[in-house]
């Protein structure tokens, strides 16, 4: 698997983290990644996801990780929506949850070693929008951005990605798809460290 494979030469990065109030703040799940070289800050993509029979294409000249996260997220598409999905040791279930998902997707992509719910996603990464990834999340909701593509369970009423072959939406509330935009207001936004 392509996944385990980047696991293993990844390096481990400390995650940036906010302190507020003079607290200690609490220790981060731990994030795999390398941290980004010299000058890659500010980079963006070189091109876009593209939604393909429901199904992502990563772009040409996309991070490995960015290809296996879209690989990973591709596997669960149309698995039912379960409140708690997605949260056992090894990832796998018969339905996701938000952050059920979410976690299914970046431990594809070698980046998340056990699953986190919503609320923790806010403490993970590192702070803001990223340049291939970006999870937002809240203490009740989580979805992912990959290469400008939303991957989520809550599609909304004007969300759902229209798939070039069959021209049909999810229905609402029917587990994880890949959707259009939706806005970020609400969530706070975290990023894979490096991506």
């Amino acid at each position: 698997m392509a996944a385990a494979g980047l696991l293993g030469v990844a390096a481990l990065a400390a995650p940036a983290q906010a302190q507020t109030g003079g607290a200690a703040p609490e220790p981060a799940p731990e994030v795999v990644g390398a941290a980004p070289a010299a000058g890659e800050l500010g980079a963006g993509p070189t091109g876009r996801a593209r939604a393909v029979g429901g199904r992502a294409m990563a772009p040409a000249g996309a991070p490995p990780q960015v290809v296996a996260a879209i690989a990973a997220a591709n596997r669960i598409v149309g698995r039912p929506y379960r409140y708690g999905g997605g949260h056992s040791r090894g990832f796998e279930d018969t339905g996701y949850d938000c952050s059920g998902a979410v976690s299914y997707a970046l431990r594809g992509a070698g980046l998340l070693r056990a699953p986190l719910d919503s609320g923790s996603f806010m403490r993970w990464g590192a702070p803001g929008r990223g340049r291939w990834i970006t999870i937002y999340t809240n203490p009740g909701h989580a979805y992912v951005v990959i290469a400008g593509l939303r991957f989520d369970t809550s599609l909304g009423d004007r969300g759902g990605l229209r798939s070039s072959r069959t021209r049909q939406t999810p229905p609402r509330g029917t587990g994880p798809r890949w959707g259009g935009p939706r806005s970020p207001a609400g969530f706070t936004a975290r990023h894979p460290v490096g991506l």
